[in-house]
């Protein structure tokens, strides 16, 4: 890509930072490897290359400035990408896309394009459809750079440039430690925020609802792999019980015994080891970091353990008094979690630790429209699509989370038969 000239304002400043993000993940794959599908439910890599430019292209063009078209079937092309479904897998072949080279220069000359015009572009904070414009760019790019991240997780690693492997850090051995519970007293806490609070957020955000909340217990770490071991070695993935009937034909369907990223090796003395694939290396499983698993196999932990999945009224409540913007593991500044307890100082005022980072956090509530949804007439689909009872909301965030988008009010869904997003989960008790 060309270099970005300087100076920028700072929103435009924040979209060439989070060009530099997704452009550094790229340079992770070898260039052979770029029309690999790591997961079957999303496009092949390169796709990524050219929708990251055309989404800012279609989205600014007649709407911020004027762009002329200069490719309009990979305007179309790299318009939309997929999002993950039960069934109906894409089936394209390599040979259905653009060369690697058709494909950068398609994104190189509509970066350039884009950067033209904003050089003209007065201030855009006293544009308020324009900062809209450039906080949805900015961001958009920024979930792309975690969903990226979580798909090159899953390809081969011999296809990937490991030189940024970074040490294991893990103390295992101390289950019991990080199994307690906190009580939370009965309170309210509110969801989204009021379209006038003059702040951005995504369209399903806004539409402020106060939840009065009963007390409740709730794990004070997220479910480590260590106690997950445990439901697995109880027969947890054998036992039909925990399983509600759609998650269990699935599980059947898909002959799922373990999270995604898990294998069993043998060890020296001759038993068998649980072992991890992290972003760049195989390791021996890290009992103290967080599980991440779908929201079924989260889901049958819960209730094996005679717990359940927070609300999302519950999982807020539970975050009141957190310094959701400091002390965590986000942000891009790791590849792989880090022990649940790692940063003490990410606590809320009830005493949950780590509820930001380290792993995105599945509720049990559906992912529906806040009072007075209003989509965004530019992206209509963006949440409106997916309130159809077969998404659940997830909170907090990822290592791979931007830290903008740690705010409370965020709010991430997936269906519940998705084994690879960084989504691990706690358990509350009332």
């Amino acid at each position: 890509m060309n270099r970005d000239p300087a100076p920028h304002h700072p929103l435009v400043q924040r979209l060439i930072d989070a060009r530099q993000v997704t452009d550094a993940l790229f340079a992770i794959v070898k260039p052979d490897y770029l029309y690999e599908r790591p997961i079957r439910e999303r496009h092949r890599i390169v796709f990524y290359i050219g929708h990251l430019e055309a989404f800012d292209r279609n989205l600014f063009d007649q709407r911020l400035f004027d762009l002329p078209a200069f490719s309009a079937q990979l305007d179309q092309l790299f318009a939309f990408g997929i999002d993950p479904v039960d069934g109906g897998f894409p089936t394209d072949q390599p040979a259905d896309w653009p060369s690697l080279e058709a494909v950068r220069e398609y994104a190189t000359r509509a970066r350039r394009q884009i950067d033209a015009a904003l050089a003209g572009l007065g201030d855009p904070t006293r544009n308020e459809a324009a900062a809209q414009l450039l906080n949805v760019a900015i961001e958009h790019r920024l979930m792309h750079a975690e969903t990226l991240a979580y798909m090159l997780h899953q390809l081969p690693l011999e296809l990937k440039d490991t030189a940024l492997r970074e040490p294991v850090n893990t103390q295992g051995g101390r289950r019991d430690a990080l199994a307690s519970m906190v009580s939370v007293p009965a309170g309210s806490c509110v969801l989204g925020m009021p379209r006038e609070a003059g702040r951005f957020g995504w369209d399903n955000e806004f539409g402020e609802m106060r939840v009065e909340v009963p007390a409740f217990d709730i794990d004070r770490y997220m479910v480590t792999n260590g106690a997950f071991v445990d439901f697995i070695d109880a027969g947890g993935y054998r036992e039909q019980k925990w399983w509600s009937p759609k998650d269990w034909a699935w599980k059947e369907a898909e002959r799922i015994a373990h999270p995604a990223g898990w294998s069993q090796r043998l060890a020296p003395d001759g038993s068998s080891q649980w072992t991890l694939r992290t972003m760049f290396a195989e390791v021996p499983l890290p009992l103290d970091w967080p599980v991440y698993v779908s929201h079924a196999e989260a889901s049958a932990y819960a209730r094996w353990a005679g717990k359940a999945l927070p609300t999302e009224a519950q999982w807020q409540r539970a975050a009141q008094g957190a310094p959701h913007a400091s002390a965590g593991n986000f942000d891009f500044r790791h590849w792989d979690p880090q022990p649940v307890d790692a940063h003490p100082d990410n606590i809320s005022a009830f005493g949950v630790q780590g509820q930001f980072g380290n792993g995105w956090e599945w509720t049990s509530t559906l992912f529906e429209a806040l009072p007075g949804f209003e989509a965004f007439p530019f992206y209509p689909g963006y949440s409106a699509n997916f309130f159809d009872g077969q998404h659940y909301v997830l909170k907090g965030g990822s290592a791979r989370t931007a830290q903008c988008m740690l705010r409370p009010e965020f709010r991430n869904w997936f269906q519940p038969h998705y084994q690879f997003v960084y989504a691990g989960f706690r358990c509350v008790r009332a």
